[in-house]
């Protein structure tokens, strides 16, 4: 009877122990473990209204897409920028969909690298998911610049609406501001962690009712001068400006699309801050993903019947055009003020809410000892409640980030064209582990795919393939060395800078995160720190009669 009482609870939750609990995945040596193999360190302060709050904070959508309008408004004027933005929801539909199932099986602050680690099994897991960990960084520091950049030219923006005839742009005033900026968030992430849920609340509200109320604005005020309905569907040839055929300048411009919704695993990252991260992380990425494309598809369609000169636009790809655009829709400066102060209040939370992504990735990456220095980065301060080293590092390297747009006229698309490139390589390593190892290791969650899972993961890596392979293309065509699209000089180099990592200390080093323990049942899996993982009664699951 007890034999079969255990047999059944190992199949409900088949990590070691077979213990069912939101939040404890094992006992280690009498310590309740969670999913990543470790004590609880930060508190579990996001219920699902917090979680929510930050996946549509971080995702930001509505004003990602204008403030990246920049990145496509050369591939087809408005007609690409809607229609990009439906095949990018479309396409990371897909993504979102397998990542749910993941976070719903193993929620922990490592995401995407604890499950390559998971998928790709015991013989490889540990070099694979090291390489996903590192690449998935990356991404998110890219991430990181290219939000906080935005924000940084909007408060320029602020400035400059008011004093139009005497200030005269220059790529230093953003830098500044850009420091400011980062350096606020960090400071509030780290001493006022207990704060933060209140930030994304207060940035969901900005999401969500600014965006409503600046949609009307857009819309209602100066409707006399709005596009025509040709320039807003149907002028996408006359407005390719790309030198690229039609097809592939389309393609090209979906890249705006994905920055605007491409966020789907940042909240992974908080999955240790959850008192229920198995049955809330789906959810939220789902909000995250649903109402993230609503907003931006009526904002974008909005956003295209104001423009009245589109050629006022096109000044270069590190310029800040959704400016220009309020100005066209709203002719008031007390107008375009308020509605860039909308978008500076929602820009401001999401820059808090990823580098509290940020330094949760590189937090779970030390604890690991995957990174230089691990001892110290991997420590966190329980009375604050945060990985304090980590989150400076991770605003350091920001800074240096930050200061690209000062040598190059396309940096700005570089920053977004690498997050995407970059994470979705990152998504696309456990998806095709986990069909590759036969989808056998990761217990079914509250969300599991079940028999779509195969069909759904496939098409995943498919169009992650297929895009990550077009954003490598030449913005434009032809092209010059300052002009020049370095996605895959970037991704490149990024994977060099892992294996050298690798080669100097991980090889011999990084044992593997706990993970491999908790959920590789296989006599091969390495053994590392974690040890034995024990029943709640003290004895081990394969002696107990």
């Amino acid at each position: 009877m007890t034999e079969t009482k255990f047999m059944a609870d190992e199949k409900k939750n088949p990590e070691y122990g077979g213990i069912d609990n939101e939040t404890v995945a094992a006992i280690d040596q009498g310590v309740e473990v969670n999913a990543a193999g470790y004590r609880d360190q930060l508190r579990r302060q996001y219920g699902l209204l917090g979680i929510v709050g930050i996946a549509l904070t971080v995702d930001n959508a509505w004003a990602a897409l204008g403030s990246s309008i920049s990145v496509s408004i050369l591939n087809g004027g408005p007609p690409g920028l809607i229609f990009g933005l439906i095949v990018a929801v479309f396409w990371y539909s897909f993504i979102g969909l397998s990542l749910a199932e993941l976070a719903s099986s193993v929620p922990t602050a490592g995401g995407v690298y604890h499950w390559a680690t998971i998928a790709a099994g015991p013989n490889w897991g540990r070099t694979v998911g090291f390489f996903t960990g590192w690449i998935n960084f990356y991404g998110w520091m890219f991430d990181l610049a290219a939000l906080v950049q935005i924000t940084a030219n909007i408060l320029v923006q602020l400035y400059a609406t008011y004093h139009q005839d005497s200030y005269v742009p220059d790529s230093w005033h953003v830098y500044v501001t850009y420091v400011g900026v980062l350096w606020i968030s960090t400071i509030f992430v780290i001493f006022a962690n207990r704060l933060v849920p209140y930030t994304q609340n207060c940035g969901m509200f900005f999401v969500v009712i600014g965006g409503i109320v600046t949609i009307i604005v857009i819309s209602a005020m100066r409707p006399a001068n709005h596009a025509s309905n040709h320039f807003v569907w149907g002028s996408f040839e006359e407005n390719n400006l790309t030198g690229w055929q039609g097809g592939v300048a389309f393609l090209l411009g979906v890249l705006n699309g994905a920055f605007t919704i491409g966020t789907p695993d940042a909240i992974t990252h908080i999955a240790e801050e959850l008192p229920q991260p198995r049955k809330d992380l789906p959810k939220a990425i789902g909000f995250q993903l649903g109402l993230g494309f609503l907003y931006a598809f009526v904002f974008a369609i909005a956003l295209s019947y104001a423009i009245t000169d589109l050629s006022a636009l096109q000044g270069g790809i590190n310029t800040y055009p959704l400016a220009v655009i309020y100005q066209q829709a709203t002719g008031s400066p007390g107008a375009t003020f308020g509605l860039l102060f909308i978008l500076f209040l929602s820009s401001m939370c999401c820059c808090v809410g990823t580098v509290l992504t940020n330094s949760r990735t590189y937090w779970a990456l030390a604890r690991d000892n995957a990174v230089p220095f691990s001892g110290i980065f991997g420590q966190v301060n329980e009375g604050l409640s945060c990985p304090i080293y980590a989150t400076l590092f991770v605003s350091i390297i920001a800074t240096g980030l930050g200061a690209i747009p000062l040598g190059s006229s396309s940096a700005f698309l570089a920053l977004t064209g690498s997050f995407i490139v970059l994470t979705t390589v990152s998504y696309a390593i456990p998806f095709v582990a986990n069909l590759v190892t036969g989808r056998k290791y990761f217990p079914p969650g509250p969300f599991h795919l079940g028999k779509f899972g195969y069909v759904i993961n496939s098409i995943a890596i498919l169009l992650i393939t297929m895009f990550d392979i077009l954003f490598c293309f030449p913005y434009a065509i032809p092209t010059t060395v300052e002009s020049m699209n370095y996605n895959s000089v970037i991704l490149v180099g990024t994977v060099a800078l892992s294996a050298l990592w690798w080669i100097i200390h991980a090889s011999r080093h990084y044992p593997g995160p706990k993970v491999m323990q908790l959920y590789i049942h296989d006599d091969g899996a390495p053994i590392s720190s974690i040890g034995r993982i024990e029943k709640p009664n003290g004895k081990s699951p394969k002696t107990e009669k």
